[in-house]
């Protein structure tokens, strides 16, 4: 039985170094949502633990694989949510942040698969 690695030893066996990860992170967040500037950005992500980044990364995958932007998951969000049509609420949706909002669409899909 194999104990669960730490978050350094999983950014070290996944991705090499931190930088090489904060790389990797930058461009997956530039794909997604590109308002923010990629030299700020990484300094930023730089000081950031490990766990956080390797969760970042994780949910900007999914985003990119899923949905493509951010405008569109708050599109979706608000479909699973029932309030598509609520112009107001989808704009400040919008201006959730990347996990903030992933993390409303799971609870609103899981809810609404729940009650079908």
């Amino acid at each position: 039985m194999s104990a669960k690695k730490s978050p350094l030893a999983r950014q070290k066996d996944e991705h090499g170094s931190k930088e090489k990860l904060v790389d990797r992170l930058v461009a997956v967040l530039g794909k997604i949502k590109s308002d923010e500037g990629g030299d700020d950005l990484k300094s930023r992500l730089l000081a950031a633990s490990n766990k956080k980044l390797l969760r970042l990364l994780e949910v900007g995958s999914d985003i990119q694989s899923k949905f493509g932007s951010v405008e569109k998951l708050a599109e979706e969000t608000a479909k699973a949510l029932g309030r598509a049509k609520d112009a107001p609420y989808v704009a400040k949706l919008k201006t959730y942040s990347t996990g903030k909002l992933y993390d409303l669409f799971q609870a609103a899909s899981k809810k609404a698969k729940k009650a079908a």
